[in-house]
């Protein structure tokens, strides 16, 4: 009966996809009598993404520039929470195509169509030429477009050398050649666009749109697999020629100009790449996978090598030094005692600063459960680049909803460290780590305001993020916090003296700040080349996409961070220092300073930013980013130590 059961279930479900990103066939004609899930349109519609540069921070919503506006009746697309927060703002466009099958070159009626035209008369519009000089500066500053078919980015590929391509998920506006004939890199697209101290429009575009035949719901229905753009500068109207002139347009503009915005659209069948794998044709544009496997490699060596130490030191030496100790007898031998059980009497001390340590694991903890249980959600495909806007959205709700186990977590510290300050405990845990960042963000947000920038969050938006913070993250603390000082206080193996035991010089390497220092080291060796790849995807609009290598990687992370901070607590307390608590936190959260280099070292090196707010912008969100490695790194080192501590202190005899 129950398997009669589970077989009719399964023959009465369907299969899914994801929000955002199923299936559209497209027709020769439009096919709207077959039903909604079947609907099969003849209509391709472009959609345009903010406008952003290698050179600034600062990105511009679409419309802001005074291209070809959208038809009033074209409907705005819905954008998630994560698309907002993160800067998107995806519009409609007036661009729109016929979907046609492959004739091997564009259709008459989509070749060279006219899509708007532009004038500006430097006497008598004074405004439009306000709107040029906008565009004007935005073309020396490297802006570039971002444009959307059917939920793809439409790339832009140029030769860098033999039997070479660099693909880009977007393409310049216009390129400027200066009073010395220096030419920007996009020039290049064209060798006639060479005259001294005059700008070029990419005012024609040449759009190759291929497509899969599938032949359902109707026969000649495909599917869209790729889209790609070729801009070009045209000044003759009504024309777009291959050698048609440029579009020259003087740095001061003395003389009424008028061009047109147009493009031509093609259609290819390619039988070779199904919609399934249609992103494939992206990684064009990316590094080449074998430089992250081989990131993988040498974390996995790291990890051994610590790994071997580790256990070096549980099997080996720990185990020598336990069977000693219980084989003290009397009073002499233990007056003999040595390394680290003779600080078994102060181990436990509570630190300084305890509420603020309890609160730093508390978030940590929040951050760590969030940061795994989205990488397993990006790994099962549901936060892949084609749902847009899902991987913040799915970051800000985990955070909120982990809330309780901060509150928990902390609470339990707490605990131990034998604090009275239950509430004060409580809301520092609510708000001390969101507080900071969220203020960090609204600072920074005034930046983007000011320059009116289409990153700006939103003020309802910001007011949301509040309401959620409010109305959900410091409820489920309150209730973590409840269940955690309800519960019963952590038991140590040994008692603690009450008079504090005197703790002998150090070397120069047992000391604070070398050890610390030390501990992050072979924690960032492991994550370095996969920096990489994510501020590249951060700061340099790339895809990232190799979700299931960036959970090696932070799973190998925190296996380097426990296993470094175990082994450098074990040569502390044999150093006869027992004041580990923070510095097991500190050890690991060092990581956090060489991020903060590195970051650093990206921003000379690798990026072209110009202008203070831009500076300030980056360094800004840098600094939230360095400040979260530091309290995820940091409790994983302080619960393995933690961990371990406990672990070796109840394996030994002490009176």
């Amino acid at each position: 009966m129950i398997s009669l059961i589970l077989l009719g279930l399964l023959a009465s479900c369907q299969g899914f996809y994801l929000p955002g990103i199923a299936p559209r066939s497209f027709c020769p004609s439009d096919e709207n009598n077959l039903g909604a899930e079947f609907e099969c349109s003849n209509t391709v519609d472009l959609l345009v993404n903010r406008l952003d540069s290698f050179e600034t921070v600062i990105p511009y919503d679409y419309n802001q520039f005074d291209f070809c506006p959208a038809p009033g009746d074209k409907s705005t697309p819905s954008e998630n929470l994560g698309q907002i927060v993160f800067g998107e703002r995806i519009r409609s466009s007036a661009y729109s195509f016929k979907f046609q099958p492959s004739t091997g070159a564009p259709a008459a009626d989509q070749n060279c169509v006219k899509v708007c035209e532009k004038s500006y008369d430097p006497r008598t519009d004074k405004n439009g030429l306000k709107k040029l000089h906008f565009i004007e500066d935005a073309i020396i500053k490297g802006y570039q477009n971002h444009w959307i078919v059917d939920n793809m980015p439409v790339i832009w590929c140029y030769d860098v050398g033999e039997n070479q391509q660099f693909c880009y998920p977007g393409f310049p506006i216009g390129c400027f050649v200066n009073s010395a004939g220096l030419k920007m890199s996009s020039c290049g697209l064209d060798p006639s666009m060479n005259k001294p101290n005059h700008f070029y429009i990419f005012n024609h575009v040449d759009i190759t749109i291929e497509y899969h035949q599938i032949d359902d719901p109707v026969p000649g229905a495909a599917r869209l697999v790729a889209a790609r753009v070729r801009p070009r500068s045209i000044g003759t109207r009504g024309s777009c020629a291959a050698d048609a002139p440029v579009l020259e347009i003087p740095i001061q503009l003395r003389e009424k100009i008028e061009f047109d915005y147009t493009y031509s659209v093609q259609f290819l069948s390619n039988p070779n790449v199904r919609w399934a794998s249609r992103w494939d044709y992206i990684l064009e544009s990316m590094p080449h996978p074998q430089i992250q496997w081989f990131s993988i490699i040498n974390s996995v060596v790291i990890v051994l090598f610590l790994s071997g130490m580790v256990a070096m030191i549980l099997l080996r030496t720990l185990h020598r030094d336990i069977a000693k100790y219980n084989q003290l007898d009397n009073a002499e031998d233990a007056i003999e005692e040595y390394g680290w059980k003779l600080v078994h009497a102060d181990v436990f001390r509570a630190p300084r600063g305890g509420m603020l340590l309890s609160v730093l694991i508390g978030t940590g903890a929040q951050v760590i459960a969030m940061t795994v249980v989205t990488l397993v959600f990006a790994c099962l495909g549901f936060l892949s680049p084609a749902n847009r806007g899902a991987l913040m959205t799915c970051v800000l709700v985990l955070y909120v909803i982990f809330g309780m186990i901060s509150g928990y977590v902390s609470a339990r510290l707490y605990k131990v460290f034998g604090g009275l300050r239950w509430y004060s405990n409580v809301l520092f845990t609510a708000f001390l780590v969101p507080g900071s960042v969220f203020a960090t963000v609204f600072v920074l947000n005034i930046f983007l305001w000011y320059k009116r920038s289409s990153g700006a969050v939103p003020f309802l938006t910001l007011c949301a993020l509040v309401g959620l913070w409010f109305g959900v993250s410091v409820p489920l603390t309150f209730v973590g916090s409840y269940f955690g000082f309800k519960k019963r206080t952590i038991e140590f193996p040994v008692r603690t003296n009450p008079i504090p035991r005197t703790i002998p010089e150090q070397s120069f390497w047992t000391r604070p700040l070398p050890s610390i220092l030390m501990g992050g080291v072979l924690p960032f060796g492991c994550i370095f080349i996969q920096l990489f790849f994510i501020l590249n995807s951060i700061w340099s609009h790339m895809f990232y996409y190799m979700f299931t290598l960036l959970f090696l990687v932070v799973f190998i992370l925190m296996m380097t961070c426990a296993q470094a901070s175990i082994l450098l607590c074990y040569f502390h307390l044999c150093a006869e220092d027992y004041n580990w608590w923070w510095r097991s936190f500190f050890t690991s959260g060092s990581t956090a300073i060489y991020f903060g280099l590195y970051c650093i070292n990206y921003f000379q090196t690798k990026m072209a930013v110009t202008g203070f707010a831009s500076t300030v912008l980056y360094f800004g969100y840098s600094s939230i980013m360095v400040f979260l490695v530091l309290i995820f790194t940091g409790t994983i080192g302080f619960l393995a130590c933690f961990w371990f501590i406990r672990k070796i202190y109840s394996v030994v005899k002490v009176d």
